[in-house]
Formats: structure tokens, C-alpha cells, sequence
């Protein structure tokens, strides 16, 4: 059975940072670009960050300078790594394939607040 799991959120305050682990079960994520995503005025989620399968990045105008995504294919698990961060990034992050989720992927999500 496939499976991600998100995990790694929590409350911080601005400035702060985090790491989110997105784990990966019943497939092998070396062969997928994964995603991560959070919800979005006006559209039910946005593409923060993508990671293909020869370690292309890719990061939303929003992040880039402050989020690092990156895979350890031995763990079976896909990052991110957050900094600066503002209240704006408060949401419940998910992972999934990337550009195009697969719905049946989709988990719990894990939750970032960022509040002072």
C-alpha cells in the first residue's frame, strides 16, 4: 500500500525555522518527483517545492531563498527545510508526486504555524 507520511511541523515564531520529512512506504521514491504543498488563497493547494528524479529543484517565488527541499533515497524520505520563516507560511503542509498529485497519495499533512 502506498503511503506518505508528513510530519516534522509545529509553531514557531517569525524568523524561525523547521524541517518537514515527507516518508515514503509500499513504493521507491528515487524514481518520482515529490512535491510539497500547502493550501493557497483561492485554489485548494500550491506547489511550495518539487524535487525530480535527478535532483532538480524547484521552489515558488514565495520560498525561494528560505526553503530547501532534498532527498535521502536511502530513507526513502523527501525534506524541507524551512527558514525566515513568516506567517504567511502557516498552513498544514503535504507531500506528494509532483507536478501532478495523485489523489490517492494524499495524507494527513503536517502543521506549521508561525506566530509570535
Amino acid at each position: 500500500q502506498v503511503q506518505l507520511v508528513e510530519s516534522g511541523g509545529g509553531l514557531v515564531q517569525p524568523g524561525g525555522s523547521l524541517r518537514l520529512s515527507c516518508a515514503a512506504s509500499g513504493f521507491t521514491l528515487d524514481y518520482y518527483a515529490i512535491g510539497w504543498f500547502r493550501p493557497a488563497p483561492g485554489k485548494e493547494r500550491e506547489g511550495v517545492s518539487c524535487i525530480n528524479d535527478n535532483d532538480g529543484k524547484t521552489y515558488a517565488d514565495s520560498v525561494k531563498g528560505r526553503f530547501t527541499i532534498s532527498r535521502d533515497n536511502a530513507k526513502n524520505t523527501v525534506y524541507l527545510q524551512m527558514t525566515s520563516l513568516q506567517p504567511d507560511d502557516t498552513g498544514v503542509y503535504y507531500c506528494n508526486a509532483a507536478p501532478v498529485a495523485v489523489s490517492a497519495w494524499w495524507g494527513q499533512g503536517t502543521q506549521v504555524i508561525v506566530s509570535s
